[in-house]
């Protein structure tokens, strides 16, 4: 009977001795995947990894779609937010067969880029140009091709590289889009815009597909919330986050003239607000550690700045909140660099900002600063400069002309102007919408990146049943066929 005993205490003995020598390691993320047993290859041979981290990884691969959607110089920082996040992924550890980058690709060799070939995203910064892959530029930047990479559709893809998102249940897929945008939509360099009905009916058909296991998508653009309001579903397995709500506009920021300013030879802004405050977030955080909460909460207040949306903006949520839990690392990846950096603990300054809508503007008053007085170069930037303030004079003008011819002069701005409740989305009818924006182009010329602003305007034509006869006349009375030449539709294309 001894002797058992004896034998009992030993072989407890070993056990606590194994059992003491695996790690523990409080989880941060949600438990997905299948529950781990004893002996489970996973426990015992971690092959670098911790179990947990095993666990939640889940084993699939990582893939991440980026989007500049604009072009010209004086959108800059837009490129440059898109070329920043693929250096964060790749250090990540992601594989460019993974990542897709939509952009137009007229900044790093422009004739105004005082760094030929190198483009930044911080007035100290280094190139964030170099081995970026060039899988859709030019006129392949387009909605439809977009669509396609996202569903994995490569016989739908026009031009570019043909590289789409091939992805398989356990993988997951980070979205990240800079650009302009309005109520509803999203910009593209060419045309037609990115409208948030047919955003969301492909993130619905993807996730019929069972080709993934769950998105995270960051989106940069004026009245970003917009497009997801109302909209997108909490059981796609899809976490949004937005750089504003859907009436506000986002920013721009390490423009000149601000504090920190870019060096003395740019003329344009840098980066974007709230781009600038994930990805730099994203540089000075373990993001084994960060959960997708605890960025969400940062870049929040830092896009706020300090609570001054005067001069930031609301970053916004939508979708499977769930996620939420989760680390950073499981979508952008891991940089063995970081490994010592805190999870989430540091607090960045506040910024200098300007309207995304104003950036262009300031641009072109920088460049003209700096060209010779009498000059022709100077006289044919005065006249464009001029050209732009009209156009815009002329779309603000005719806007308002038409909510008096439609509703009346003491409804008219209330009318075109009104935000739907909460949970509602911008409007009932995308397709009126799109017709509408497609019949004043028609009459009114080209809306441009500014004109999205108005949007709303025609949403809430659709919202109020006012018939396309009545829509037409107001537009053709208000209108009456004069705009500069160069924004008429037939140069600049539809946006609808």
């Amino acid at each position: 009977m001894g002797s058992f005993n004896f034998t009992v205490c030993v072989i407890l003995m070993l056990l606590v001795m194994v059992v003491g020598a695996i790690p523990f390691e409080p989880k941060i993320g949600r438990k997905v995947g299948r529950a781990h047993r004893w002996g489970d290859p996973l426990i015992r041979s971690p092959v670098g990894r911790d179990a947990d981290e095993a666990e939640e990884d889940g084993g699939g691969v990582r893939w991440a779609v980026l989007v500049a959607g604009s072009q010209g110089y004086g959108n800059y920082r837009h490129q440059a937010d898109v070329c920043h996040a693929y250096q964060i992924l790749k250090r990540g550890g992601l594989k460019d067969e993974n990542i897709v980058v939509f952009m137009y690709d007229d900044i790093a060799k422009s004739e105004l880029n005082p760094r030929p070939g190198v483009i930044i995203n911080h007035p100290n910064g280094s190139d964030v140009y170099a081995g970026v892959p060039k899988d859709y530029t030019g006129e392949h930047v387009t909605a439809a091709n977009l669509y396609a990479v996202l569903l994995g559709d490569r016989s739908a893809v026009k031009g570019g590289s043909g590289k789409v998102i091939n992805s398989k249940p356990d993988d997951r897929i980070f979205l990240y889009y800079s650009d302009h945008g309005g109520p509803g939509v999203l910009g593209m360099p060419n045309m037609p815009f990115l409208y948030g009905k047919d955003l969301i009916e492909v993130l619905k058909k993807k996730h019929a597909s069972g080709t993934y296991k769950e998105m995270v998508l960051y989106i940069e653009a004026c009245e970003s919330g917009s497009v997801f309001e109302g909209l997108m579903p909490e059981n796609l397995n899809i976490y949004v986050t937005t750089a504003s709500n859907a009436e506000e506009s986002s920013w721009g920021t390490y423009c000149p003239g601000m504090n920190p300013p870019p060096p003395p030879e740019y003329i344009t802004c840098l980066g974007d607000l709230y781009s600038v405050a994930w990805m730099e977030d994203s540089e000075s955080h373990n993001l084994k550690k960060e959960t997708i909460k605890q960025q969400y909460e940062k870049v929040k207040e830092r896009t706020s700045n300090v609570n001054n949306y005067n001069a930031g903006s609301h970053v916004m949520e939508y979708g499977s909140k769930e996620i939420k839990p989760e680390r950073v690392y499981l979508y952008q990846g891991f940089d063995p660099a970081t490994v010592n950096l805190p999870a989430n603990k540091i607090d960045f300054e506040r910024l200098e900002v300007v309207n995304q809508r104003d950036a262009d503007l300031l641009f072109l008053w920088e460049r003209y600063k700096k060209l010779e007085d009498n000059s022709f170069e100077k006289a044919k930037l005065r006249k464009e400069i001029t050209e732009t303030m009209l156009h815009r004079q002329h779309l603000d003008g005719n806007i308002e002309a038409i909510g008096v011819l439609l509703f009346g002069p003491t409804k008219g701005s209330s009318a075109l102007n009104s935000v739907r409740k909460p949970g509602l989305p911008l409007v009932e009818d995308w397709d009126c919408l799109k017709s509408t924006v497609r019949l004043f182009e028609v009459h009114c010329g080209s809306l441009t990146q500014y004109g999205m602003k108005h949007m709303r305007a025609f949403a809430n034509i659709c919202n109020n049943g006012v018939s396309r006869d009545a829509v037409e006349e107001a537009f053709m009375a208000a209108c009456n066929g004069h705009w500069i030449e160069e924004y008429s539709s037939a140069n600049r294309g539809f946006s609808a």
